[in-house]
């Protein structure tokens, strides 16, 4: 009852525009989405990271069902060239419309048009299309079409490797393009499965940042919507987002309300380019280790199947300063993760309330502080008998 709650919310605030023709049964954007800022985007609250890092120089794969980067709200040159490996190639760039959300979700522009950004601005998105469909979540993915698509990203350079469709199962070649990916210092994050199609990879494979879905407040999501299984490493939102749409032809388009695990990964995916941008030194594990840390602890404090270590939190993943032991290679975190020390605080935003009540909070101790001292200063004035204008023998 309560995500009915909110889809009617969604489509409640936001201004709603007939969907654009679409061709052979592809994606097309709902309308421009202008309601309220939506609920992940004001949880994972990117906006506040940017005065530090907004990803530049970083490049994420997003490996699925292709990107369509007509869509207004990237950038002129932010979606690159995309490595088509579906036979023949050619068609809309992604008429199924997934791998487009997912990029919205990593690198949108802020645009005053709408309410809805991307969680790294500055980075690039490297298309790679390996499979296709308009029928839904695909069910049988090639684990072997799914390696190659993973070593053409790190042929690529690509630093982060967002896989946007899991396979449901796994093989020799699909855990050799993930060491081969890790092996070059790239991030591979990958969803949970979802719709009870059981354990998904490279999401299972060590090394690999695997991310569940989390609901708005906290909630776990509906169960055909949720993942599960010990390889979970944290939880991002995943169900009722807004996203750019597939099919925009060059202008700005949205699809809402959208769920899925995919979506959950690239949040996770986003906030990867961020900490590397910002701190690129921190290898792979280092990376996903720091992750786990940072993230909001499940109930409890301890582990879920469901949540991983917690949800994930951008700004304490890139701003926090952890032990020195606890960011070394191979130290992902196999029992209660040590506390990692809270991060400074966030810059200012000449956009936040909350800001501006904290700076003149801090403004108002100083002014009390310079009262107290005058007062104290003229008492032991009058008690040594200064004058104004006369200086001591």
């Amino acid at each position: 009852m309560k995500a009915l709650v909110v889809v009617a919310a969604l489509l409640a605030s936001a201004a709603v525009a007939p969907a654009a023709a679409s061709a052979a049964g592809c994606s097309a954007p709902q309308g421009v989405y202008t309601g309220v800022i939506p609920w992940a985007q004001r949880q994972m609250d990117a906006p506040d990271i940017w005065p530090l890092t907004t990803g530049t120089g970083m490049v994420v794969a997003v490996v699925g069902t292709g990107v369509d980067g007509a869509n207004a709200q990237f950038a002129p040159g932010q979606v690159l060239p995309q490595i088509d490996l579906l036979h023949g190639g050619g068609g809309a760039p992604d008429c199924d419309g997934r791998g487009t959300i997912a990029a919205g979700i990593v690198g949108a522009q802020h645009s005053g048009a709408t309410t809805f950004a991307g969680v790294a601005p500055g980075a690039r998105i490297l298309p790679i299309r390996y499979t296709e469909t308009t029928t839904g979540f695909s069910q049988n993915v090639d684990p072997a079409a799914l390696a190659a698509a993973i070593n053409r990203a790190v042929d690529a350079h690509a630093g982060v490797i967002l896989v946007v469709v899991p396979a449901t199962s796994d093989s020799p070649a699909l855990r050799s393009s993930v060491v081969r990916a890790t092996s070059a210092g790239d991030v591979v994050v990958s969803p949970a499965a979802a719709n009870g199609n059981g354990t998904s990879y490279p999401t299972a494979t060590p090394g690999v940042l695997g991310v569940g879905s989390v609901a708005q407040n906290g909630g776990l999501p509906q169960e055909d919507e949720a993942g599960t299984g010990g390889y979970i490493a944290l939880a991002a939102p995943g169900v009722n987002l807004v996203s750019t749409s597939a099919g925009a032809a060059g202008r700005l388009g949205h699809s809402w309300p959208v769920s899925g695990a995919g979506y959950a990964a690239a949040f996770a995916a986003g906030t990867v380019a961020l900490l590397r941008s910002y701190r690129p030194h921190l290898t792979p594990a280092q990376i996903v280790n720091r992750l786990t840390l940072t993230a909001s602890r499940p109930p409890g404090g301890g582990r879920d199947d469901q949540l991983g270590w917690g949800v994930l939190d951008p700004y304490a993943a890139v701003t926090s300063e952890l032990p020195a032991d606890a960011a070394g290679p191979g130290a992902v975190p196999v029992a209660r993760p040590p506390a990692a020390v809270p991060p400074a605080p966030a810059p200012v935003s000449t956009g936040s309330p909350y800001r501006w009540a904290a700076v003149l909070a801090v403004l108002g101790v100083l002014l009390a502080g310079m009262v107290v001292l005058g007062a104290m200063t003229v008492r032991r004035g009058r008690a040594r008998a200064w004058r104004l204008g006369r200086l001591s023998d």
